[in-house]
């Protein structure tokens, strides 16, 4: 006669990580009322962690750090979700590199631009602000500061060789011109001090595009 023989059933991991996401996002919107209300320096990690109900250990466990909290924030920010795909892997991106007219690759561009920049810029002002007095904010800052360069060289130089820059505009002066036109302040002064809305702000930022480079 046969013996039976118990199987252990496998370990099914999804309905944890389908939890540890809804925690880190319920973290990750919290963290950007308190920040936003209350400033980076004025939150503490104890506070956002009492916002959702998890221990500090959780939020630590999560983002290693307030700045690491921080960093991530913008991350979602600037994308609209906390998937782990980059940017540049991105449909609008795709998008973008398909399109062979110029003008038509800045039109997608900025009307992109201008609704990610809803989200992201107060966050990137956040982190201005907070990196005047604060060393992880400034680590955060820089980092920031260096993916929007790499972000701006890349379609700099895609721009390039797609052959829709205006003779006499080089890499470099469409690197620079891109890298002032996506700046937070700009943003910041037409939109949030002028009251610019975000459709208005995306047709201004892609003339302006259009204007200096194709």
């Amino acid at each position: 006669m046969a013996r039976s023989v118990n199987r252990a059933r496998p370990y099914d991991s999804s309905r944890r990580q389908a939890q540890a996401r809804l925690t880190r996002a319920a973290i990750l919107e919290a963290a950007r009322a308190r920040f936003l209300e209350r400033g980076y320096a004025a939150t503490t990690v104890g506070q956002i962690a009492a916002d959702v109900g998890v221990s500090v250990e959780t939020v630590y466990k999560a983002f290693a750090n307030k700045a690491g909290l921080l960093k991530a924030m913008f991350d979602v920010a600037i994308v609209g979700d906390d998937e782990p795909v980059p940017l540049q892997q991105r449909e609008m991106v795709a998008r973008v590199q398909a399109e062979p007219d110029g003008r038509k690759k800045l039109e997608i561009y900025g009307a992109a631009y201008a609704e990610r920049a809803q989200r992201a810029v107060p966050v990137q002002l956040l982190v201005r602000d907070a990196a005047a007095s604060d060393a992880g904010a400034r680590a955060v800052l820089d980092q920031l500061n260096q993916e929007r360069l790499t972000g701006m060289t890349a379609f700099s130089h895609h721009l390039h060789e797609a052959r829709v820059l205006r003779r006499g505009v080089r890499t470099a002066d469409a690197l620079d011109i891109l890298w002032l036109f996506t700046a937070p302040e700009v943003y910041e002064r037409l939109v949030i001090e002028r009251g610019w809305t975000t459709r208005r702000f995306g047709t201004w930022i892609t003339l302006q595009l259009v204007a200096a480079l194709i």
